[in-house]
């Protein structure tokens, strides 16, 4: 049976110039910064944060009351509202422009295991919505969530009960 080759879109861009101090500097302070894995996943938030950028540049060229530009503009300004990059007060085209790679790397889940609304979730890239932020919570199998505690502490936990009992016979 053959295979069915599926098309994907580029997710990141990789930069151009392989050894540029600054660059490699900046993306050195963000890996340590936000605890990212590699620099793949600082590729990745600039290559969207670009691709956010260049709709917006695309809009601004078109007239106010074109109505291309009132209804994507509107679709993207709600979309970046809607995850939390862009506050509610800055609703317009041209604060799109002025978005860093921080206001991304600032909504992703990271680091460990939490509950949003029933679905755990372990990617530490996803993307946190507003509306779900008040629902984060760690997973009940966690032992930050009051599940069963984590190796080193039931040692310890193995010791001083061991500890106690060997007291108590002298």
């Amino acid at each position: 049976m053959p295979r069915i080759k599926t098309v994907h879109s580029k997710v990141t861009k990789a930069p151009r110039r392989p050894f540029e101090k600054e660059r490699l500097d900046q993306e050195l302070k963000l890996i340590g910064e936000f605890g990212l894995k590699n620099k793949r996943e600082v590729w990745r938030v600039k290559y969207t944060l670009a691709k956010v950028r260049k709709a917006a540049r695309e809009l601004l060229t078109l007239e106010e009351k074109d109505p291309k530009r009132l209804f994507e503009g509107n679709a993207l300004l709600r979309r970046l509202v809607r995850i939390g990059v862009l506050p509610e007060d800055r609703m317009k085209l041209d604060y799109i422009l002025g978005l860093r790679v921080e206001d991304f790397l600032e909504r992703r889940l990271q680091t460990q295991v939490f509950n949003v609304r029933r679905q755990v979730v372990d990617v530490p890239s996803f993307i946190v919505r507003l509306d779900s932020q008040k629902h984060i919570d760690f997973s009940l199998k966690s032992p930050f969530g009051g599940g069963r505690p984590g190796r080193v502490k039931r040692r310890n936990m193995k010791k001083a009960e061991g500890g106690e009992a060997s007291g108590d016979d002298e």
